[in-house]
């Protein structure tokens, strides 16, 4: 399926530490691909297509799959801590694109930190027995976890590889128990699993929109994979390990949501299930009332949004923060906290973004909040993979003297039709996704706008005060 170039293996130089061998790599990709997406929208998917929930993530799963090869080539060639951003300035050299795209990864942390967020206040709100119908009441306990969060990003606290074990290990447990329950569900009769052969939009969209609708939503799911090519210069092994560890985690992530989302179809009603901003507690529920374990679940989930909330804020933030140091931001925005040395800028400016977020959604979609920040990150990241995809096939003529993985050919061409495809309303994406998108991208041009010119005109006025002939004239005439 794949192949590899023959020359000698080389070591890349890096001032990291390679600490992270073939199963601390796994354990990462599983941890950052699970989360928040199939806690949090399992049913939302179910109502945009009916009982056939499981076809979406399907789809998706395949796309994510192809672009994943992409990703593998790029990375065991290029082994280094950049991932979009540096493939796009390899590929193109065009500064702007290159900014583009590393502003809208920025802004896929932000808007999948909002959605976890919102997935959070929900399920405290339903582990505490609050009014989660209340959109005011769930928006503040959202807005009050983002705080936490920015707290936290504050003080430094980074995550380790060890953290990264555990948190993955509850996130998982959570959705083995629901798969678990579901067998339950079977054995003593409470399952229908005619419901999940039916293909059924609520909004008589045909089969064919209702799937590439709830594929749009379902791709939040499987994102995360892409984040562990920034491990690439602490990976022991990047070029042999990173093809079978990151194609054997995707493939376990998919696997796993497909059988929640069977079993969450099959136990619970499908318009049932859309209206639950906590579908999983939901199934647990009607699937095993009579075992108290449905009282642990939404605290399993709060913890597993929870995790991608913070791993989501903190790389905005050292993003944001990185592009001011390198001139391409207002300087302002890379401004570093002198006790705690954090950029204390970045994380207020990625906060409030996150807060305008969370308020304007919350006006705008009522108690779809979930749906549409999901489908937003989903929305950006298929962009970035678009062109990710597209610079595999331009890379080809930069030769390496260097053994890596190759992809077929056809596989990144297929890759980028099928992402550029569900960037496009012909999917039947919800146009408020487009709104959000636009005025995130709309602002990081504002900023980018305004350090070009402030930039343009700095360096003009040193090279105004260096040419000595304009030196002597400027002195001249001022006497």
């Amino acid at each position: 399926m794949s192949a590899v170039a023959e020359a000698d293996t080389g070591e890349t130089e890096t001032e990291l530490k390679r600490v992270m061998g073939p199963k601390l790599l796994l354990l990462f990709i599983v941890g950052d691909i699970l989360g928040t997406g199939v806690y949090a929208l399992t049913g939302e998917v179910a109502s945009e297509v009916g009982g056939a929930a499981w076809a979406p993530f399907i789809v998706a799963f395949g796309i994510a799959m192809i672009t994943a090869f992409s990703y593998l080539e790029l990375v065991t060639k290029y082994p280094q801590a950049a991932g979009a951003a540096l493939y796009t300035h390899k590929a193109f050299g065009v500064h702007f694109l290159t900014f583009i795209v590393c502003f809208t990864v920025m802004c896929s942390g932000i808007t999948s930190a909002s959605t976890a967020s919102r997935a959070f206040a929900s399920n405290l709100a339903t582990g505490f027995g609050l009014d989660k119908g209340n959109t005011n009441l769930v928006m503040f306990i959202a807005l009050g976890f983002m705080l936490l969060v920015a707290a936290v990003n504050f003080r430094g606290v980074g995550e380790s590889v060890k953290a990264n074990i555990v948190l993955t290990l509850v996130e998982l447990s959570g959705l083995l128990l629901v798969i678990l329950v579901g067998f339950f569900a079977i054995f003593e009769g409470k399952t229908d699993f005619s419901r999940t052969m039916v293909f059924d939009s609520p909004s008589d969209k045909n089969a064919f929109l209702a799937v590439t609708a709830a594929t749009s939503l379902a791709f939040f799911a499987m994102v995360g994979f892409e984040d562990s090519v920034n491990m690439a210069e602490e990976t022991k092994d990047p070029v042999k390990i990173f093809p079978k560890m990151m194609i054997t985690g995707i493939s376990i992530t998919g696997v796993i949501y497909v059988l929640v989302a069977l079993f969450a179809v099959a136990i619970v009603p499908v318009g049932e299930l859309g209206e639950s901003e906590t579908p999983l507690v939901t199934v647990v529920e009607k699937a095993a009332p009579s075992i108290p374990i449905d009282d642990l679940l939404p605290f399993i989930s709060m913890f597993a949004v929870a995790n991608s909330a913070l791993i989501n804020m903190l790389m905005a933030s050292r993003l944001l923060y990185g592009m001011a140091r390198q001139e391409v931001l207002p300087p302002f925005l890379g401004r570093v906290h002198r006790g705690r040395r954090t950029p204390w800028v970045a994380i207020l400016f990625t906060t409030a973004i996150a807060f305008g977020l969370i308020i304007l959604v919350t006006k705008q979609s009522g108690s779809n909040v979930i749906g549409a920040l999901g489908g937003t990150t989903a929305l950006l990241l298929l962009g970035v993979f678009t062109i990710v995809n597209i610079c595999v096939l331009v890379l080809r003529k930069d030769t390496i003297d260097r053994r890596h993985f190759v992809t077929p050919t056809v596989l990144p061409i297929l890759g980028a039709a099928l992402c550029f495809f569900f960037v496009t309303p012909l999917t039947g994406r919800d146009t408020i996704q487009y709104k959000i998108a636009g005025w995130l991208l709309a602002l990081g041009v504002v900023l980018w706008a305004i350090t070009w010119f402030a930039n343009r005109a700095l360096r003009a006025k040193k090279t105004y005060l260096r040419d000595p002939e304009e030196l002597a004239e400027h002195e001249g005439g001022v006497n």
